[in-house]
């Protein structure tokens, strides 16, 4: 019953924004003849009608494994762009006749108050909505309509690579100009483009880095997810090795499993998955770096999050590096860092995070860069450092739920260790 009731809800809303939308189309078609306003009005609705019950079909009525999970991922973001698109334009109108609404109130207030208590008759229809309203309307949806499509068509694969030099107390000699890679966020089970993602990998292995980690989410939701994909990731190598740690999303906590023992295989799997790719997974534990005889350590925690499942132990994992002077970590959620690396371990240099995809949608002007993710996320992307210690948090090389990205890029990370 309540399941009923939710789809009722969802659905009416997603009618109320078809049709007050729709004043805006009817109002810059006012103009045709009678035939074409028709045509315009069921091209609109049918459309509309279309893409709602096709998306019912694929959620309720469709066999689970009858499409794939790209296949389900583009009809949900053709049947949800054009609504998110609507909404821009519908607060036009919405602020608009707020300020109708208001003028029509001062117009009968005012009547009101005339001498002889002789009103003037406010005229809703002398406060009409002009054909420029209708238009900016329009224009308002078409931005963000056009702005996701090409999220998609481009966006999702348009790679790009940051280089960030990192300043580290304490730092050996040797470790001096050491360069380190990281992915984030691959959600092998969002792809659509093989040979776009080949090109993405390529361009991290033609960086040559010293040493590559993964700080988490290689899948959705199940192992087999990254199989087709096994072969690209693998090519990745670094002289002082490849590393990698969990996400949330890698422990299968988001996906209805028949047993209990399913879900538990299917993280075994996923663990076997990293070492196909010859990725040394770091599960609460740590690894010694050492070059010309000094040593330094990288750390890897499980999943650690304020808002999602909390496997990781960091405790455990700072055991036994007490005496190197520089102590590195991998943890996937951000939130981590304020909660408990900095309060408890001062002395973790730097900590390298994902998670956050910058929602996959922002602004980035020169150096200016926001994220409406930034509301809920103190450190969503970038740099932060904070009494010594750094956070460094990557946008993510994949997508999941919006096969794209507008604004915020895929990204691949090049560090540059010096001294501080």
């Amino acid at each position: 019953m309540n399941r009923i009731l939710t789809i009722c809800t969802v659905a009416l809303v997603f009618f109320l924004v078809d049709w007050y939308f729709f004043q805006a189309v009817r109002g810059v078609t006012r103009s045709m003849d009678a035939n074409a306003q028709r045509n315009v009005a069921w091209g609109y609705w049918g459309f509309s009608v279309a893409m709602a019950v096709m998306a019912l079909v694929v959620q309720f009525v469709l066999p689970p494994d009858s499409l794939t999970r790209v296949q389900k991922q583009f009809i949900f973001a053709a049947f949800l762009i054009p609504y998110f698109a609507k909404i821009f334009g519908v607060l036009i109108l919405l602020i608009d006749d707020l300020g109708r609404l208001l003028r029509w109130l001062f117009q009968k207030i005012s009547g009101f108050f005339q001498p002889n208590g002789i009103a003037k008759e406010a005229s809703v229809g002398a406060i009409s909505r002009s054909e420029f309203l209708m238009k900016l309307t329009l224009f308002a949806a078409a931005v963000p309509f056009f702005s996701f499509a090409w999220g998609i068509i481009s966006g999702a694969h348009d790679y790009r690579i940051r280089r960030i030099k990192l300043k580290i107390k304490g730092l050996p000699d040797s470790f001096v100009g050491m360069t380190m890679a990281q992915l984030s966020d691959i959600h092998a089970g969002s792809f659509f483009d093989e040979k776009a993602v080949q090109r993405g990998v390529k361009m991290l292995i033609d960086e040559k880095p010293d040493l590559f980690f993964f700080t988490g989410d290689l899948v959705n939701n199940t192992a087999d997810e990254v199989e087709k994909y096994i072969e690209i990731f693998a090519k990745i190598n670094a002289p002082m090795g490849t590393f990698s740690i969990l996400g949330n999303h890698d422990y299968g906590d988001y996906f209805k499993w028949p047993t209990e023992a399913a879900k538990k295989a299917n993280l075994e799997q996923l663990k076997k998955n990293h070492a196909r790719m010859g990725w040394d997974l770091i599960l609460d534990d740590h690894r010694v770096l050492e070059r010309n005889g000094e040593k330094i350590a990288l750390l890897g925690v499980q999943n650690w999050g304020m808002s999602f499942a909390q496997y990781g132990d960091i405790k455990k994992t700072y055991a036994g590096t007490e005496e190197y002077p520089v102590k590195l970590l991998l943890s996937h959620d951000p939130t981590h860092w304020d909660a408990q690396v900095r309060p408890m371990f001062p002395d973790i240099s730097a900590t390298f995070s994902g998670h956050t995809h910058g929602m996959q949608f922002g602004v980035k002007i020169g150096s200016f860069e926001w994220s409406p993710v930034s509301l809920r996320y103190k450190q969503w992307g970038g740099l932060y450092q904070e009494n010594g210690q750094y956070l460094y948090v990557n946008r993510g090389f994949g997508y999941i739920g919006y096969p794209g990205r507008v604004g915020i890029l895929p990204e691949i990370t090049i560090f540059e260790l010096q001294k501080g």
